[in-house]
């Protein structure tokens, strides 16, 4: 009996930590080592949802804007509480990329998100920050 006790409580120990670990998200580090591989996280952060490590990506300046009849900029701050709201949420699109300038510290890519009844265009400036590359900008136009 006292053996079984044991077993119980120890089950129970390991499942707790391993539970409590488990809800603790630190978030995932990005490599952000390059232009490419920064352009990548933020397709995926934008249209499949994946928010781990999201504060990384975005340099302490960051802002978006968002063109159309009623334009709006928003700082950093919102843009990832936006994008932490929806982890896991994958969007219905087709998803091209396209590198319009590129030179050893800086770069700009156009990324179009294809949706049935529109499209989205997503005009992004990177930097290289200390051999890190983050997100500087963000232009939205839809049509």
């Amino acid at each position: 009996m006292n053996i079984l006790v044991k077993t119980f409580a120890a089950t129970a120990l390991i499942a707790v930590s391993t539970f409590s670990m488990a809800a603790t998200d630190p978030g995932k580090a990005l490599n952000l080592s390059t232009a490419d591989l920064a352009i990548d996280s933020y397709v995926s952060v934008m249209t499949e949802g994946v928010s781990g490590g999201v504060e990384q990506l975005f340099t302490a300046d960051f802002s978006q804007k968002i063109q159309g009849q009623n334009g709006r900029t928003n700082k950093r701050s919102e843009v990832i509480s936006f994008l932490k709201k929806q982890k896991g949420e994958k969007l219905n699109c087709n998803t091209n990329t396209e590198i319009l300038e590129e030179s050893e510290n800086y770069m700009v890519a156009r990324i179009t998100m294809k949706f049935n009844d529109f499209t989205k265009t997503d005009l992004v400036t990177l930097v290289n920050e200390a051999g890190s590359w983050k997100i500087a900008s963000s232009v939205n136009s839809y049509k």
